[in-house]
């Protein structure tokens, strides 16, 4: 056995190991079984297989999109069904939302032909103006609004699925009223939707659930928000009724 060709899939704390000519498959069923009670969820979601010396995450479902995330942000794509990308990184994040829940499985390959660049630095102790990630710039509440979104997420990192709350549930966490959410949520969406960030439109076959999970699975694919963000809901609450609409 060539160890140094395998890959370690982690989930929930729980490891196995694939190696060349195997064909590893996670979903409802399969040889990573996440979770067998979401019918939302494809029997059949992700299959890892090597192929032209690389490893490669296959997207083997018919409906559901895979997001695969870097470990400091180095990477972030999101491969729709039918579609595949190869593992050159040392570890990733593999991401995908089926109805309410978000499922995270990490990946190791011990022989990535690519390594890791720095740490970003977050040097914000508070949130002061706005917040610049990548090319959308966010205000305090804005950023606040995605945090206790993607809160139950946050909190369990690599830790298996994580329940979206709704909207009424993170208006109370932040002290807003409901209509002041979803003002802002309105406005969040259409930002990176105009950033490029496929899944935040809403339409007449666009439900709000879809589009807040997508929304909390890319914060949290790109790095937008990160577990030491956390400490922010703890501080003063934003106002419930502010002077502008953000």
């Amino acid at each position: 056995m060539d160890r140094a060709q395998g890959l370690i899939v982690d989930y929930c704390g729980e490891q196995y190991r694939t190696t060349p000519g195997d064909r590893f498959v996670i979903g409802r069923e399969g040889d990573l079984s996440v979770d067998d009670d979401n019918a939302f969820l494809h029997r059949r979601m992700v299959e890892l297989v090597h192929a032209d010396g690389l490893w490669w995450v296959v997207n083997v479902g018919s409906r559901l999109a895979v997001t695969v995330s870097g470990e400091v942000g180095t990477l972030h794509a999101v491969i729709g069904p039918g579609s595949k990308l190869p593992i050159v990184l040392p570890s990733v994040a593999l991401l995908f939302t089926a109805g309410t829940t978000t499922y995270e499985v990490t990946v190791s390959c011990t022989d990535a032909p690519f390594g890791l660049g720095p740490e970003p630095v977050d040097t914000r102790a508070t949130l002061v103006g706005t917040a610049t990630l990548g090319a959308v710039t966010l205000t305090d509440s804005q950023l606040l609004l995605i945090i206790a979104l993607a809160e139950n997420q946050l909190r369990r990192v690599g830790s298996g699925p994580s329940e979206l709350p709704s909207n009424a549930a993170a208006a109370a966490r932040l002290g807003w009223a409901i209509t002041t959410f979803n003002r802002k949520l309105d406005n969040v969406c259409d930002k990176f939707d105009r950033a490029g960030v496929k899944g935040l439109r809403g339409g007449p076959t666009q439900h709000a659930m879809q589009r807040r999970a997508r929304l909390v699975e890319y914060a949290i694919a790109a790095r937008v928000v990160r577990p030491d963000h956390l400490r922010l809901l703890d501080a003063d609450p934003a106002p419930a009724h502010p002077a502008h609409v953000d």
